[in-house]
Formats: C-alpha cells, structure tokens, sequence
C-alpha cells in the first residue's frame, strides 16, 4: 500500500508525541505512588518518635515493660493519645504509667466517659498506622502490638542512659490502606490522564501543521522535477527558508540554471558542428559536381583540392574527439614529473620554419637550466604550446611579434605568451575557450581554425591542476596566461 509523504510525517510526529506522553504518565503515576507512600512512612515515623518519648519515661518508671506487655487497653489508650496529639483536634487525654497510689498531675482531666472510650475504639479501627505498630524488648522479643514476624518490622531503638532498652517496629507496606489515600491518587492519575489527552490533541494538531508545511515545498520540487522532464529548464523554485529544504531548493535552481545553459550550449554545438562540416563538404560537392558535368576536369589540382577539404574535416572531427574526451576525462593523460621550459623550446623549435615565413618574430626570455618540475603529460603539454604557436601563425598580422616569458612563484610556475595582435574585443574575451567559438573579423574560417583549439588547451591545463586566462595586452595583441603547480 503506498502511503503519501505528509501521511508518513504526520504519523512519526504524532507516534512521537504518543510515545512520550505515555512515558510521562507511567513515570508521573509511578513517582507518585512511591513518593506518597514515603510521605505516609515519615508520618509513620514522626508518630514513632513521639511514642519514642513516652515508652522511655514509661521505661525510667518501671524500669521494664511488664505493665504494657499483653495489655491492649493501655496500649491502645496510648497510641490514641498520640494520635490526637498529631491531629490537634482537642487537648489529648493525659494518660501516665505510675505505680498505684503515686501522686498524678493536679491538672488531670476527668475520667473519660463510656462515649468517649467507644469513640476511642472507633478511631483506634479506623488509625491504619496505629494497627501497624509494635513494641520489642531490649532482646527483640515481642510485647504488644502488631503480631506480624520481626522481619517484617521496620526497627526504631529505644534508649535510656545510652542503652537500647526495646525497639519499636512499623509493619512495612508495600501499597496503601486508607480509601481515602487511593482515592486521591485516583484523582491525580484521573488529572494526568487528562493532561496527557489533551497534550496530545495538541501535539496532534502541531504535527498535521508540520506536515502540512514541510510538504508544501517538497511538492514544489515534485513539480519542478517533472517541469525538467519535459525539457522546462527555465522551471524555478520559490522558497523562503533557510533551512535544509531551502539549501534544496538553491540547488535545484542552480541545477535548472546549469541544464539550461547546457541546452542552451548544445543546440549551438550542433548549430556550430554543422555549419563547420557544411563548408568543406559543400566545396568537395560543387568540385565533384562541376567534374561529373565536364566543367572541371579530374587533374592534379582538382584532386588536391578534395584532399585539402578532406585534411580539413579530418581536423574538425579530430578536435571534436579531443574536446569530448576532455570534458568527459577519458583523455589519455599520464602522470609523471615533467620539464616543461624543455618542452616549450621544443615545440618551439618545431615551428621555427613556419614563423620565420610568416614573418613572426619569437622573443622568448626562458631559463636556460630545468630545475622547475610539473607533475603531467609531456605528449599533452606539447599539444598544448602547439596550438599556441597555430593560433599565432594563423591570427597575428604579419610582421609581429610573441613574447614569451615566465614567472616563478612558491609553489607555481605561471607562462605567459603575447602577441603583436590584432586584439580580441572585449566582449570576446570571455568566450574565447568555449568549444567552436569564434571572433568574426580576425578570427573567421578562412584562415583555416575549427574554434576548437583554445578549449583544448584550456582542457590540456586544466588537467594539469592550472589555470588559463585571456586577457589584451596593452600592445593591442592577446594576452595568455597560463598558471601551473609545481612539484615540490
């Protein structure tokens, strides 16, 4: 079954909040029956420490536990005393343990009553702490009170002159006695219970609201996606956040801005491939044309001709191959350590003829030792400084001249190569390394370039970790830059 996204966040908030509100509830509920039945233990012991009190002046009297031992009425008149002490509902009874015929307090109330003793029993039954109680002699042995086994008692000493003369023991519980008691907790439960169903209504609305929201833009990144599908790239995203789903959406946008401009680049590709191949091609079918009607014999110049057309798409197809492979890294490249000034003088050695019969004059200010070391292709490199040296036999208005000279950084090796002109106009500048590009005037097909060596080159230094830039020299010409790491 296929569950819509605001469905899946709604539910994982919403499981959530469940989760945590019943934890709370169990974890209040829990604390709060511990925390209660410790509240009634203190009690329990305060009552204890108040009887404490008297069984001690009751043991300074007697000097043992024999008039308490198996004497419930006493025992009971006792702990009911303490009771309403503890109570402050009346002035408590006065109750003493002396021997017969010792004098009592002359503030002594009157003997109470047969209704105040039946009232005594009445509190006595309903007094759970009172029936919980128990008192032991020095040895641990019971005398009065709760008949439950010792181990079941928590113990309290009772000291006279520094010696345990007995023990009192409350019964330990494990839950509550009182009606009253659990129904208060009842109640308390009953309110968290509420709490908890009413945070989560809330929690319920707040997570319905959140999906809601974090859905809307992924919808709009839906949209926009099925948008580049069908080819819209100029598909763009409105989203005002700064969060990850507004980092998103930038990202989309510069992705549609990036597909457009590769589209935008792609039918000018095909644009400029077959405009390049149409010339060449159109020239060989007028030359076989003019020979099929008679027009043009198939002499030697005739087939020199065709070859020259040939030689010309064979270099198109060529430079489209070694730019594709570029761009795509599949350029054979290989990796070892380099000297490119042996290289430069090289190639330039190589096309020391051509320049001289074009009347270019080379102005090179190269080192004489090696000692500078790249991490390249030397096949590649020498490709490069060849394309170089075409452009300028094909582009420099002859005479002129190229200067060449380098720079040396910490860790770069930066070339440079200027020409006498004519320059590259402005707004050219920055399009002179795109593939097929073309500047009309001084950079037209007639002088024989398929617009493709720059963006080689470009490709080439690239490769290589550097960077190349164009920019006119303040002599008019074209101004190359070319910058490489070198190897420590």
């Amino acid at each position: 079954m296929k569950i819509k996204l605001s469905y899946k966040f709604f539910i994982a908030f919403l499981l959530t909040s469940v989760i945590s509100i019943v934890l709370m509830v169990v974890i209040m509920d829990f604390y709060l029956h511990k925390n209660f039945l410790e509240f009634i233990n203190k009690m329990d012991m305060e009552i204890l420490n108040e009887l404490d009190n008297r069984l001690r002046m009751e043991y300074k009297t007697e000097q043992n536990w024999d008039k308490l031992r198996n004497n419930h009425r006493l025992w009971r008149e006792l702990l009911h005393a303490i009771h309403d002490s503890k109570d402050f509902d009346r002035p408590p009874p006065h109750h003493d343990f002396r021997r017969n015929g010792e004098h009592r307090d002359e503030r002594r109330l009157p003997m109470p009553s047969p209704d105040f003793k039946r009232r005594v029993e009445r509190e006595w039954r309903k007094s759970a702490p009172f029936r919980r109680i128990a008192l032991f002699d020095a040895q641990k042995n019971p005398v009065i009170g709760n008949d439950a086994p010792l181990k079941h008692h928590k113990l309290q000493p009772i000291v006279v002159e520094g010696k345990a003369v007995g023990w009192l023991g409350m019964h330990k519980i494990g839950g509550l006695l009182k009606p009253k008691e659990i129904e208060f907790l009842k109640q308390q439960t009953n309110v968290f219970y509420l709490i908890g169903g009413c945070i989560l209504l809330i929690t319920a609305l707040v997570a319905w609201w959140l999906s809601r929201h974090l859905l809307i833009p992924i919808q709009q990144l839906i949209k926009g996606t099925q948008a580049l599908t069908s080819r819209q790239f100029n598909t763009k995203i409105k989203i005002h956040s700064n969060d990850e789903l507004g980092l998103l959406a930038d990202d989309f946008n510069m992705m549609a801005q990036t597909l457009e401009k590769y589209e935008i680049m792609r039918q000018q590709w095909l644009s400029d491939i077959s405009h390049e191949l149409r010339t060449p091609l159109a020239i060989m079918r007028g030359e076989i044309e003019a020979m099929q009607d008679g027009i043009r014999y198939l002499d030697r110049d005739a087939l020199d001709s065709l070859h020259s057309e040939v030689q010309r798409i064979s270099r198109i197809v060529d430079d489209l191959r070694e730019s594709s492979a570029a761009e795509t890294e599949t350029m054979s490249f290989k990796k070892e350590p380099i000297k490119p000034f042996q290289i430069l003088r090289e190639t330039l050695k190589w096309f020391q003829i051509r320049l001289a019969q074009h009347h270019i004059q080379v102005q090179d200010k190269l080192p004489v030792d090696d000692l500078m070391i790249l991490q390249g292709d030397a096949d590649r490199l020498m490709q490069l400084f060849s394309n170089l040296l075409e452009n300028t036999l094909r582009y420099v208005d002859s005479p002129g001249t190229l200067k060449i000279w380098h720079e040396h950084r910490e860790t770069q090796l930066v070339l440079n190569f200027v020409d006498s002109g004519p320059g590259v106009p402005e707004e050219s500048i920055g399009q002179l390394f795109d593939r097929l590009y073309r500047v009309e005037k001084s950079r037209n097909r007639a002088k024989g370039g398929s617009g493709l060596g720059l963006a080689i080159c470009k490709n080439i230094v690239e490769m290589h970790g550097g960077e190349m830039t164009a920019t006119n020299a303040p002599s008019s010409g074209l101004w190359i830059k070319i910058v490489f790491p070198l190897l420590k």
